[in-house]
């Protein structure tokens, strides 16, 4: 169950940041075996001077049109999967005109007591995992 945060430029059209999270969460589900009803994401506008990258490090950028991708989801994939993942999403960005050198990614991984969708507690509570 991801949880998609994804940082974009203030100026950049809502219906671009949606196919960005759309071709992410196709991306997980193809690469990372999410399930395809696990589809949570919160796009973060900010004006270009306020990301402070650095221009080339692992790799040309620019700075002002970076994307910065966040993922959390329970843990448990492969290193091979995560690379996976990364050369694919970077892909479905090229395909879809963002430059796949204005992104970074990254992982955030937890466990089921770390999810609470309802009150009734966690979703490893929830769901009565051990």
């Amino acid at each position: 169950m991801p949880f998609n945060k994804i940082h974009v430029p203030q100026t950049l059209p809502s219906d671009l940041c949606h196919a960005i999270n759309d071709e992410l969460h196709a991306s997980l589900v193809e690469t990372c075996g999410v399930n395809p009803d696990d589809f949570f994401c919160l796009i973060c506008r900010y004006a270009p001077e306020d990301m402070i990258f650095h221009p080339s490090f692992l790799g040309d950028r620019n700075p002002r049109a970076t994307i910065v991708v966040e993922i959390a989801l329970l843990g448990g994939r492969t290193e091979a999967q995560k690379e996976a993942l990364y050369t694919d999403v970077r892909q479905r960005l090229g395909r879809i005109g963002l430059p796949p050198q204005n992104s970074i990614m990254f992982l955030l991984e937890n466990a089921p007591i770390d999810w609470s969708f309802s009150p009734a507690g966690s979703v490893k509570s929830v769901l009565g995992l051990d």
